[in-house]
């Protein structure tokens, strides 16, 4: 019974993943299917208000339920069939310092400042750009029949369609009052989206309670490549909006919006492990220590906050490992090493443990997003809990949500780096994470 439910499951995901053809109709359905409560949900509980400065969004001409007009399901066909523009960390930079501004198209008015035309440059781009690719995700989101029946999928649908529709009907962002508004609404949309990841994560895990999962054929169903896609576009979307609304506050020194130009490996990792600590601390009663070593002089231009995520999921990992391996009585510590030359192309961070390694059988399955060693109890303990302000909230338990180590590879492959895992079982696990120094890798865009 099992394995014809495996069998059934993998060839529905299969067939999924071959995209329809663009323009060839019906590929998009109106979620009439959902609940009320789903489709008037517009931003997620808890979710701070956009910050005062920011003003009042006044777009009198935004259809109140977007998912009520069957029009914008063939609108987001349309643009689901476009091309999606992928930029890189040196685009990032220096648009951002204004070296790639195109003064003939912006800044028309009297008397608008460098910074206000590079601002509109950036909010046309990202008026043209984001309605392609939240198509995209709905089309994916569609296209997936094994998930898009879920509750939580149909909601992380629901926020990509009202985000469309919102910008496809905000006017072009080419004048200062314009630009402001449309600051407004990418505030708006960038909370909607902030519990994606998570919401996404329980629909993983309500695929784990409609199948009978365990065996290896379970963890290989081809999902994962739906999901690695879907998380590592969701990445660029939030990288895009996050830097334009950083861009419009007030300057801070080393950063070009969410670019720190002086981002410091040590001071990253030492934050990421007051965090999982804090989270170890609360589900095993104590932590490990964390010694570092290697180039804790070095900088670079990064995005801390990516690096920031990826370390704590890989010391997350370790330090659960390490309590349960060892005890919280005797723990031995974990280490930490970065590594760089002046020559060297990557900035390589070591996560060592002694937590007793991964089995052979398991290392094909951790970059699954269906794979998961947590207690089923701290499982369903995640899905009940109530939704946290976003997906870095340290209110999530400390494992169980089966998405830390391909979300983290994700976040290192966005900027050209990768993440690897070596394992020893019976002693410990080597985790090597390697970000890009030079900045000129475009999105891998799916």
């Amino acid at each position: 019974m099992m394995a014809d439910g495996v069998a059934l499951l993998s060839f529905a995901v299969r067939q999924a993943v071959r995209r329809p053809k663009c323009g060839s109709g019906g590929v998009l359905r109106p979620l009439s299917m959902l609940s009320n409560s789903h489709r008037q949900v517009s931003q997620p509980h808890g979710s701070a208000r956009p910050s005062s400065s920011l003003g009042s969004l006044n777009y009198a001409h935004v259809a109140p339920d977007p998912l009520a007009d069957p029009g914008v399901f063939d609108d987001i066909n349309t643009y689901s069939c476009k091309r999606q523009t992928g930029v890189s960390l040196k685009t990032l930079l220096d648009t951002g310092r204004g070296h790639l501004l195109q003064k003939k198209y912006f800044g028309k008015e009297e008397n608008t400042t460098a910074s206000q035309q590079m601002l509109q440059q950036v909010a046309c781009f990202l008026h043209r750009e984001l309605p392609i690719r939240f198509a995209h995700r709905v089309r994916d989101l569609d296209a997936i029949p094994v998930m898009r029946e879920m509750p939580s999928i149909q909601l992380v649908k629901t926020w990509y369609v009202t985000s469309f529709h919102e910008i496809r009907n905000a006017p072009t962002p080419n004048t200062v009052a314009k630009e402001a508004d449309f600051a407004v609404l990418l505030k708006n949309i960038y909370e909607r989206h902030a519990p994606v990841l998570l919401t996404m994560a329980r629909g993983a895990y309500e695929l784990r309670q409609k199948y009978v999962a365990g065996s290896s054929e379970f963890y290989d169903l081809e999902v994962h490549n739906f999901l690695d896609a879907f998380y590592l576009s969701r990445i660029g979307i939030r990288m895009l909006i996050g830097q334009y609304l950083e861009l419009r506050e007030p300057p801070k020194a080393d950063y070009i919006g969410l670019c720190c130009l002086r981002t410091s490996p040590r001071d990253v990792a030492l934050t990421a492990i007051d965090d999982a600590k804090f989270m170890c601390t609360r589900q095993h009663g104590d932590a490990p220590e964390v010694t570092l070593h290697g180039r804790l002089d070095l900088t670079f231009a990064y995005v801390s906050e990516h690096v920031h995520y990826i370390l704590l999921e890989l010391l997350k990992n370790s330090m659960r490992a390490t309590a349960e391996f060892h005890g919280t009585d005797d723990m031995p510590p974990i280490r930490i090493v970065i590594a760089d030359g002046e020559d060297n192309e990557d900035v390589v961070i070591k996560v060592s443990d002694e937590g007793g390694g991964i089995p052979r059988s398991h290392i094909s399955r951790i970059w699954s997003y269906l794979f998961t060693t947590a207690d089923p109890e701290i499982q369903r303990g995640f899905v009940d809990l109530s939704h946290p302000a976003s997906d870095f909230d340290t209110a999530s338990p400390l494992a169980g949500l089966g998405y830390g180590l391909p979300i983290s590879r994700a976040y290192a492959r966005y900027f050209g780096g990768d993440l690897s895992i070596m394992s020893m079982e019976g002693y410990g696990t080597d985790a090597f994470v390697h970000l890009s120094r030079l900045g000129n890798h475009d999105e891998p865009l799916p």
